[in-house]
């Protein structure tokens, strides 16, 4: 099968680049994608518009080059879509409660169309053609969360809960689409799915088996926690899955990781705790460093102390030690967040905060919810600016002020 990508040059704020390029599950978007498609497709074309597709009888796959989706929702779409052996479009139930909380906010790549959501995503089993019947796809979302939490922060009766996709699918246009695709629909849909397969007698037999060989707590065992090669862990971390650590870490004392994706090279040192996070490859967390359901991009460093709750953190990007970035709002409105040049609202009641790429943040910062900062600005703390009330833009950087701030250069431009 050939696939025929639809580039999308929109560049993503903070980060001042295309989605493609930003990183989802410790992989730049194209990557995964192409990992998401090596089993289907032998043939690849980049174009800019729908029209440069050549006229031909070869079975094709389109899609948008900003789309998320993970195997195994692509495994629903192409196995219905070729039984069919008909032109398809995928499209979304309006009772895709995934999908119309979360993937609809801040986008238009998925978009109404009579009773249904289609999405940029098409098949025609031999070459182009005009039409395309919706090809409904569910992405299987379960209520999963916290409850029984003060009802100022979640709605009665005090239930902040996630719908977590089986089946993964998003169009990112903004940065709160990559925290979606990293966490509610990408290290918690990996938990959703164990939890689910573990519902299985012989899944929990063999879970079991392998915690009473290894004395190992059910959770902790080889079966949901997956270690790379030359990674050295200290016997006091506590690990539990389903959790994926790359290659040529180091998890020092004391630390708690707990359903996340650690990437190669990455440095966890006494009592950081990460749970629901996306570490990339390359990252350094001193000592007590917190992250809740928050995603670092590569080859960056959360300092000592620092909290980021429900956030993202672009590559070769620090975070100075002591800073938070809060993620609920203490007056009961959602948080609201910039998009296309506007502020809008998510309808989200807690939602974290975004640093682009290359940025140094200093230490002691507070940072209110939803706010962002661009790419390659520096932040230092001072009496004038010790709370992030509002975005910051790369002109309202601190490096203008110092001498040597030349020497900081600007590699995100707008």
């Amino acid at each position: 099968m050939r696939k025929v990508i639809i580039r999308d040059n929109r560049k993503i704020f903070p980060f001042n680049e295309p989605a493609r390029d930003l990183r989802v599950m410790n992989k730049p978007l194209w990557l995964y994608q192409h990992d998401v498609l090596a089993p289907y497709c032998e043939e690849e074309l980049e174009v800019n518009s729908f029209f440069e597709i050549p006229l031909d009888n070869k079975e094709t796959l389109v899609y948008r080059d900003n789309l998320f989706f993970d195997q195994h929702f692509f495994e629903a779409f192409i196995t219905e879509a070729r039984r069919r052996n008909k032109p398809c479009r995928v499209a979304f139930s309006p009772e895709d409660k995934a999908i119309t909380t979360y993937a609809l906010l801040l986008q238009k790549g998925i978009h109404r169309q009579g009773g249904l959501y289609v999405a940029d995503m098409w098949y025609f089993p031999e070459g182009i053609e005009e039409e395309a019947e919706p090809l409904v796809i569910e992405t299987q979302a379960r209520e999963i969360g916290f409850y029984h939490v003060p009802t100022y922060m979640a709605p009665p009766p005090g239930d902040l809960v996630y719908w977590v996709p089986l089946r993964s699918f998003l169009s990112i246009e903004n940065w709160i689409h990559i925290y979606f695709a990293n966490v509610p629909f990408g290290i918690f849909a990996e938990g959703a799915r164990m939890e689910k397969e573990a519902d299985k007698l012989s899944v929990k037999l063999r879970i079991l088996l392998r915690s009473i060989l290894e004395r190992k707590h059910f959770l902790s065992c080889s079966e949901l926690v997956k270690v790379g090669r030359n990674t050295q862990i200290d016997p006091t971390a506590i690990i539990q899955g389903p959790t994926y650590i790359g290659n040529n870490c180091t998890i020092g004392p004391g630390v708690v990781i707990s359903n996340c994706l650690i990437g190669n090279n990455v440095n966890i040192m006494q009592g950081c705790q990460l749970l629901l996070s996306v570490v990339s490859d390359g990252c350094y967390l001193p000592f007590r460093a917190a992250l809740f359901m928050s995603v670092l991009m590569e080859n960056s460093m959360v300092a000592q102390n620092a909290v980021l709750q429900l956030s993202v953190v672009g590559r070769d990007s620090f975070v100075g030690a002591g800073v938070v970035f809060t993620d609920f709002n203490l007056l009961p409105k959602p948080v609201h967040v910039l998009h296309e040049g506007k502020l809008h609202s998510t309808g989200l009641p807690v939602l974290g905060c975004c640093v682009g790429h290359n940025c140094r943040i200093g230490s002691g910062l507070v940072f209110y919810p939803g706010r962002a900062v661009e790419s390659d600005v520096v932040l230092v703390r001072s009496e004038e600016r010790g709370v992030i009330t509002h975005n910051i833009y790369y002109e309202e950087s601190d490096h203008f002020k110092f001498r040597g701030g030349h020497k900081h250069r600007r590699l995100y431009p707008r």
